[in-house]
């Protein structure tokens, strides 16, 4: 559900495309002064911990014009042993601050064009169940970069700071541990509710014969998830999501109940969070019936015994 402001901004779809944005940009331009809502271009680019790159360095080498940045690794809940999970309304609302961000802004959330759609989906959702009104994803940075739309390098400029009012989390949408579990042990049995964990790792980590790249940690799955690696639901050229009639046709083939609840799980909550878009954008089921595994694979196989059985392996 939109709200007539960013409607009348054109975004008429939670993904936006980069000439939608480009042209929103250039009529309403992240200002100092102004105190109208903006268009706040918003990087969210992270690497998996085995990779050498990283977001802030992508960032400064290229980058939409007058874009934040949104450190994925910062703006979390600093207690937890568990990397990058959610943060507290307080922390939240302190990092928005810190971007000057104000909840009247439209934020378009975006990638780095190296992985074309990663975690700009982790982001926007964690804004959506925060309750910011105007959040998007733009789809996505590999093509702004390929149209040849402008981009802008270096060190961060920066911002006025302001005062992000404290949200409310919708924690509705956000499985736990416990939760989890409960739906893994009552897999396969009678008068279960049918809820389905689609895990978005690639198929090696999920069958168990490939390594996780956290090292230590055990490869496998849970009893009853599906296997819906998040590279199947991107355009394989582009890194783009395609459209919803294909997003759909996929999610079929995949064998989603459309009539389920699902819950979308992943290494640490990142990629799931692309599952929960798609099916946001496909328009596949209802949104009150999803959730997200905040923990994923890295609580989940720290966390269950080796009597559980609740780590299956395929290989």
């Amino acid at each position: 559900m939109y709200t007539a402001m960013a409607l009348s901004r054109g975004f008429s779809s939670y993904l936006v495309t980069p000439r939608e944005l480009h042209e929103a940009l250039k009529k309403n331009p992240p200002s100092p002064i102004s105190t109208d809502p903006r268009v706040i271009p918003l990087c969210a680019s992270w690497f998996l911990p085995n990779d050498e790159r990283s977001g802030i360095q992508v960032f400064r080498e290229q980058r939409i014009p007058k874009a934040r940045f949104f450190d994925l690794d910062k703006a979390i809940d600093k207690r937890s042993p568990y990397p990058h999970m959610l943060p507290d309304a307080k922390t939240f609302a302190a990092a928005l601050s810190e971007l000057g961000i104000r909840k009247e802004d439209t934020v378009v959330v975006y990638d780095s064009k190296e992985l074309g759609i990663f975690s700009a989906p982790r982001v926007g959702w964690t804004f959506k169940i925060f309750g910011h009104p105007n959040v998007h994803i733009l789809n996505n940075f590999k093509l702004w970069v390929e149209e040849g739309l402008p981009t802008e390098s270096g060190e961060l400029y920066s911002v006025e700071c302001c005062q992000y009012p404290i949200p409310k989390l919708d924690e509705s949408k956000v499985a736990s541990f416990e939760q989890v579990k409960e739906v893994a042990l009552d897999s396969n049995k009678e008068g279960a509710e049918g809820v389905q964990v689609l895990d978005a790792r690639p198929s090696g980590r999920f069958t168990g014969k490939d390594p996780e790249p956290r090292e230590g940690l055990s490869s496998g799955h849970l009893p009853g998830s599906i296997n819906l690696p998040f590279s199947a639901l991107l355009d394989p050229k582009t890194k783009a999501f395609p459209s919803p009639e294909i997003l759909r046709s996929i999610l079929q083939g995949k064998g989603v109940d459309p009539n389920k609840p699902v819950i979308s799980s992943c290494g640490t909550g990142v990629t799931a969070c692309i599952i929960e878009t798609a099916l946001d954008v496909a328009g596949y089921g209802s949104p009150e019936s999803r959730k997200v595994y905040d923990g994923s694979w890295t609580e989940w196989a720290q966390r269950v015994r080796p009597s559980d059985n609740l780590i299956l392996k395929t290989e």
